[in-house]
């Protein structure tokens, strides 16, 4: 794919990883090589943003090796022991979601990697691509985490109110921070509150309900996807994604197959309304499968029409 030149502060970037951990230069050649010239500039803008709020490029290079190193890690856990290492909310709540520097960082990294790790550069174009332009009415997100779904939204949708919600203080304030950079005069909101619990977010109030990376960080993912049936106005647009057999410091809920998902995202009232299932790079579905490799996942839903009348 041919490219205009690259944007300075991605090289800056690139080229500080490359050296904090030389075996991952030929990743982020291919990533960089795969990325479209809209791609690179959105991820040059995010930097820039980043350096204004004093951030260097070693720390956001520490930032995405975090990711990267700590998510080796748990694979070589889950190889040995076929399990997540964590089960419960409580068991990484303080070491990840309470503490604040430990999250600043990772939210930080899990920004970079949706511009390179290919599996979230497929999840966030589906995105981009399938948001409704047009419409109006109200959208909510759920975990907005870095704030880069989010932010997309605000971007491209056509929603006249934007709310988001998470537990975690850090998200909320990257969150908010990077969309009043890039989007000021856009009605958005941001609050720290628990989804399952907020008695002011009433049903079928939502022209859009959004969840990316959250089912994998609950213990009971059932709930979360019942309340969003819950919330979604008729034929309102639902995204989520998530992941199959994919250890991270902080997932608790495992998926072995995408079916045992799926079957789930059903018996909650929703309906499939297109899926992108994508396998670890270099192999099938299959073969993911019966590796026990790790697959991202993300899937355009709709409310069931039994759900609706109710």
């Amino acid at each position: 794919m041919e490219k205009t030149q690259l944007p300075a502060n991605v090289g800056a970037l690139v080229e500080s990883v490359g050296e904090a951990f030389p075996v991952h230069r030929a990743f982020l050649a291919t990533a960089i090589e795969n990325a479209t010239d809209d791609e690179l500039r959105r991820l040059s803008d995010y930097l820039e943003f980043c350096h204004s709020k004093g951030l260097a490029d070693d720390y956001l290079a520490d930032c995405y090796l975090t990711i990267v190193c700590d998510t080796v890690d748990e694979q070589v856990y889950f190889k040995e022991h076929k399990r997540y290492r964590h089960s419960t909310f409580a068991d990484v709540a303080e070491s990840v979601y309470h503490d604040a520097d430990y999250m600043n960082r990772y939210m930080y990294g899990l920004a970079i990697s949706t511009f390179l790790w290919p599996n979230h550069v497929a999840m966030v174009r589906m995105f981009r691509a399938e948001i409704p332009a047009t419409g109006g009415g109200r959208y909510l997100e759920v975990g907005p985490g870095h704030g880069f779904l989010l932010l997309t939204a605000a971007e491209v949708g056509g929603y006249d109110e934007l709310l988001a919600v998470d537990l975690s203080e850090a998200s909320v304030e990257q969150t908010e921070t990077i969309v009043r950079h890039f989007q000021p005069d856009r009605n958005v909101r941001v609050r720290k509150m628990d989804f399952l619990d907020a008695a002011d977010l009433k049903p079928r109030s939502f022209d859009a309900v959004v969840m990316g990376e959250v089912l994998e960080h609950v213990e009971e993912p059932e709930r979360f996807l019942r309340r969003i049936a819950e919330l979604a106005a008729e034929d309102a647009f639902i995204f989520i994604t998530t992941c199959i057999n994919s250890p991270a410091v902080d997932h608790i809920y495992l998926w072995t197959t995408t079916d045992s998902l799926e079957k789930m995202i059903e018996a909650s009232g929703l309906d499939i309304v297109k899926p992108l299932r994508l396998p670890y790079e270099g192999t099938t579905l299959a073969e993911s499968v019966e590796r026990e490799l790790p697959i991202n996942v993300a899937y355009v839903l709709r409310v069931r029409p039994e759900q609706e009348s109710r």
